[in-house]
């Protein structure tokens, strides 16, 4: 149940385009549990984790070995109880690998194939001959997901529903696009897959996964958050209020995430999941072969089932984000050093930097640490010599300018970021693992960047389209004019919040986001500079009805939500 949001859309993914493999290396020497912990504590402390606010838990491991496992911050806010690795926090859509699992091992048991139709396990859902189970694990069925539709994030999540209830909820939403004919992703579709589980066991979804999977395997660690149990060390989850405070997350009933998010679990059980999933105690070679390669329409994606795809270090890497109320995980598995990543928060606001923090944890653990960059002096006539537009992958564009005699980035969907000069046109990309290499052409002139992630070589390559754009300047609105403009505005993909803080400031919020400054270079035009975002909002005159998000090559309608 991952939440997204255009606002806040990580740079990385920006950047994403295919990657070479760095040249062969001395064979690295692993990190010893001491070294991994005191550079787990350094990167910790980097972060700047409140002791008095919600927490961080973190465990490293190397197959069997333990490397690290810690905690900071607060698992109780209200009740001053440190936050411990032992602690249960919510998984999100990291749940989605657990469910996947469970529906390929009944097909090992012969009990289903990934070829069946729906309509198979449930005979009254729409088009269900024509939707596979296959096209259920990979997010390429075109079902509605049920999180996109207008309003339902809000009070309908809260209800407790059962899983033909919750079907109900989005069968007759007309589909994205016809089976197979698109990647999206999709908790709908786990959901029904959650159903076809049940419909071959006789159990719940939850139920079945205990029996097939995680009792076999003696994993504790691991639970249903079921709404009439308690469960000892559950975290409380956390938000941000619109003045930015820490706030009690949003009321959520866990029947609703299903089998797409309703997990919890602790960073040593995901650490056992890991070993049992990735070590063959559960699936036959075909079925695992098949989680872990994306295929079809996914294969752009790198998303197999529940897995996602990627590099690291030149080797592979699998894994899966969860965002859901109260709380962010991300679980990371290298198969070539068999190295596990945990990190839990029990607060679903930004400010750690967790996709960063998990790749430089198992880059060291391998023994290939990524280094700190040490730049260097620059001439400014150097710097203002890369200014302009670049044009990359995906019709994404990218601006580099010169401020305060340093250089920085914005690209589509991303905020400002500084670039920090390495010497021989490199640079790095501020709290990234992204650097950046300026091409010239015969004369001199910049021409193209190449920007290369996670210490790779290569990668994809922005051609200068355009000269620098010229600044914006922007105009102060008046109460009345601001006035018109508050509101909560909501399609499927996005929902944003207008209103006046504290301090006379125009404002937008996302679900789950901090509030940004909306700055106006007209009475009906205003801009987010963070993230390079405009928000031209109509009819031209009285109060807005409307508002439409401009964000790189996306375009959002959003009507007002009365």
């Amino acid at each position: 149940m991952q939440k997204t949001s255009l606002l806040t859309a990580a740079l990385l993914a920006v950047l994403h385009g295919t990657v070479h493999a760095a040249p062969s290396a001395p064979p690295a020497t692993p990190a010893t549990p001491a070294a991994m912990t005191a550079y787990a504590n350094q990167l910790l402390d980097a972060q700047k984790i409140p002791g008095d606010g919600p927490g961080v838990s973190v465990l490293v491991a190397r197959g069997d070995q333990l490397l690290f496992k810690g905690a900071r911050g607060l698992a109780s806010v209200e009740l001053g109880v440190p936050l411990r690795p032992e602690h249960l926090l919510r998984i999100g859509s990291v749940t989605k690998q657990f469910a996947a699992a469970a529906l390929l091992k009944q097909i090992d048991q012969g009990q289903a194939r990934l070829d069946d139709p729906l309509s198979k396990y449930l005979p009254d859902y729409p088009n269900g001959s024509q939707i596979t189970l296959l096209q259920l694990l990979n997010h390429t069925s075109g079902v509605k997901s049920y999180t996109g539709i207008p309003g339902y994030m809000g009070n309908p999540v809260r209800r407790d529903l059962s899983t033909a209830e919750l079907i109900r909820e989005f069968k007759d939403q007309p589909p994205d696009f016809a089976p197979g004919e698109k990647w999206a992703y999709n908790n709908s579709g786990y959901v029904l897959l959650g159903a076809v589980v049940e419909a071959i066991s006789g159990k719940s979804w939850h139920q079945a996964l205990d029996g097939l999977l995680l009792k076999p395997a003696g994993i504790s660690g691991v639970h249903y958050e079921a709404g009439d149990q308690l469960f000892k060390g559950m975290a409380r989850g956390y938000t941000l209020n619109t003045q930015g405070q820490v706030a009690p997350a949003g009321l959520l009933s866990m029947t609703q995430p299903h089998a797409a998010g309703a997990l919890i679990a602790s960073a040593e059980g995901l650490w056992r999941w890991n070993q049992a999933l990735h070590g063959g105690k559960w699936l036959s070679a075909a079925s695992y072969a098949r989680m872990v390669t994306p295929e079809g329409p996914a294969r752009a994606e790198h998303y197999g089932f529940g897995i996602v795809t990627g590099m690291l270090r030149g080797q592979p890497m699998l894994s899966h984000g969860g965002g859901i109320h109260g709380f962010i995980s991300t679980l990371n598995y290298l198969p070539k050093t068999q190295t596990t990543v945990v990190i839990l928060r029990n607060s679903d606001s930004p400010g750690f930097a967790m996709d960063l923090v998990a790749r430089k944890l198992a880059a060291f653990a391998m023994g290939e640490p990524f280094t700190e960059p040490q730049p260097v002096a620059v001439p400014a006539e150097q710097l203002r010599a890369a200014e302009g537009v670049y044009a990359g992958p995906d019709q994404r564009q990218c601006t580099l300018r010169v401020k305060a005699d340093a250089l920085q980035a914005q690209c589509s969907g991303g905020g400002v970021m500084p670039l920090l000069p390495l010497g021989s046109d490199r640079f790095a990309m501020a709290g990234s693992l992204t650097e950046i290499t300026l091409e010239r052409s015969a004369e001199g002139r910049v021409v193209a960047a190449r920007m290369a992630d996670n210490g790779e070589t290569g990668g994809p390559r922005w051609v200068r389209s355009g000269d620098l754009p010229p600044d914006r300047s922007f105009i102060s609105l008046t109460a009345e004019q601001m006035q018109a403009l508050v509101g909560q505005y909501q399609s499927p993909q996005f929902a944003l919040q207008v209103f006046i803080g504290r301090d006379g400031k125009l404002l937008g919020q996302a679900p789950g986001q901090p509030a940004f400054e909306l700055q106006a270079s007209t009475a009906r035009r205003v801009h987010v500079p963070q993230v390079d975002a405009q928000l031209d909002f109509s009819p031209e005159a009285g109060r807005a009805t409307a508002v439409t998000l401009r964000q790189g090559p996306a375009t959002l309608e959003m009507p007002r939500k009365e």
